[in-house]
């Protein structure tokens, strides 16, 4: 067994045995994929923000050449990086010219503030940031700044400038506290030699819910990653033909890897990214760029909905919308299918990994119920009361999952750990279920987060 970055669990050597044996986990690693994405899908359009358009060969060259340009400017393997962007093709670029760098990308949310971006940087010892200079009237830099003036980590920042605008930086300038500063567009060097890969390491990190003092920080490995992504996106049979809309924050599980952006750059699809889910915006892209597939929150989809019956947007092309948590009603479920005539999916994303969904082609009544089962055929489930004792089908309890996509324990959080995971490594994914005797879970609302 790979040995794993310092605080973080590994799986037990006979999980990892079974995951491999089972073909769930095969040794790839995402940066040496999209190498071999770019060479089968070379001149396919791989992602599409507004007029901008990315080929597979073209994405894969910018991200060696960013790569090159992190290391340049003094970005080491094993550090840990904050990526704070949009939905945009640099958020893409960054995620993967880290990994392909040697150095661990720690997603975030662009709406988070100091408040939560302060103890990430602080628990990860993140010593870069890669965030927008401002975004929405919010000055990132200013903020990047404060929080490289409170400790000894922080001090690489890479403000992305608005397209049309100079950047302030120039070539790059230092602050007094001896944070560099670089313009995210100085990334580009030529390519250096590829750096040794191993599958059973960390990735990235993705963030799950918690307040601002105890960020809940989720490592996620190439093997595992590669596999959730692979498995959702033959979950809904994506192919090349399709095009995804990453609408919701691209930072996000559901939208990275449930298929996503991952699965769809897996399968030579195409990625539309969109920095805003307004309704006018979205609908006008699905129509452009004839989107197939995408992932919304219920919320979003009531307004996309409302908008539809006014906004002039052809939306034939959508075949499956997939809908993540939060409460959701019979009419919505029912709008989708007799207004813009395709698929809803129930997609739920635990924290810890475990992901549970409807049946890409199943009867709406299960959308309605939140009737789903988990992704992988390995995962494992059980359903306990309040003690712990696993409870009769059909009584409710908590549903706990392990599984070769969930991870064993969160990042430098041995407190958390111990309330959030069984010790024979179940996680406790805060949904209350009900299993059926055909083997579905029915999901009857959320527990508190741990």
């Amino acid at each position: 067994m790979t040995s794993m970055l310092d605080g973080c669990t590994p799986w037990p050597e006979e999980f990892a045995d079974r995951y491999w044996a089972a073909g769930h986990w095969r040794g790839d690693t995402l940066d040496g994929l999209l190498r071999g994405w770019a060479l089968r899908f070379g001149p396919r359009t791989a992602l599409v923000h507004g007029s901008t358009r990315i080929t597979y060969a073209q994405l894969n060259r910018r991200v060696d050449r960013m790569a090159a340009g992190l290391r340049l400017r003094g970005l080491r393997p094993g550090q840990r990086v904050v990526v704070q962007l949009p939905n945009v093709p640099e958020f893409v670029v960054t995620v993967f010219a880290l990994m392909r760098a040697g150095m661990f990308p720690v997603l975030c949310p662009v709406s988070h503030r100091a408040e939560r971006l302060s103890p990430l940087v602080r628990v990860t010892q993140a010593v870069g940031y890669v965030g927008p200079r401002t975004h929405r009237g919010f000055d990132h830099t200013a903020m990047a700044a404060d929080i490289a003036a409170e400790g000894p980590f922080l001090r690489r920042v890479f403000p992305l400038d608005a397209p049309g605008t100079a950047s302030p930086y120039g070539g790059f300038t230092t602050d007094p506290a001896g944070c560099h500063y670089f313009p995210l567009g100085s990334l580009d060097s030529p390519p250096d030699r590829p750096l040794p890969q191993n599958s059973g390491r960390v990735a990235f990190f993705l963030l799950g819910d918690g307040d601002a003092g105890a960020p809940v920080i989720v490592p996620r490995t190439h093997d595992d990653y590669v596999h959730q992504a692979r498995a959702a996106a033959e979950s809904v049979s994506l192919t090349e033909d399709d095009v995804y809309l990453a609408a919701l924050p691209a930072a996000s599980n559901l939208v990275f890897g449930c298929p996503g952006i991952i699965g769809a750059l897996g399968v030579g699809a195409t990625v539309v990214l969109v920095e805003d889910a307004d309704a006018a915006g979205c609908l006008a892209a699905v129509e452009r760029e004839r989107v197939t597939v995408t992932s919304v929150l219920p919320d979003v989809a009531r307004l996309w909905l409302d908008a539809s019956a006014t906004v002039r947007a052809g939306l034939s092309s959508l075949r499956l919308v997939q809908i993540g948590d939060g409460p959701l009603d019979r009419e919505t479920v029912e709008r989708i299918g007799s207004a813009w005539g395709c698929r809803p999916q129930r997609v739920l994303v635990a924290d810890a990994g475990l992901i549970t969904l409807t049946p890409a082609a199943g009867p709406d009544e299960d959308v309605v119920t939140t009737r789903v089962r988990p992704l992988s055929p390995d995962d494992e489930i059980r359903v306990v009361g309040a003690g712990g004792e696993d409870v009769p089908d059909g009584e409710p309890g908590e549903l706990l999952a392990r599984g070769p996509s969930t991870v064993r324990g969160y990042y430098r959080s041995p407190d958390l750990d111990a309330s959030a995971f069984t010790p024979d490594g179940y996680a406790r994914t805060g949904y209350l279920v009900r299993r059926a005797p055909d083997g579905g879970l029915v999901v009857t609302g959320r527990l508190a987060t741990p």
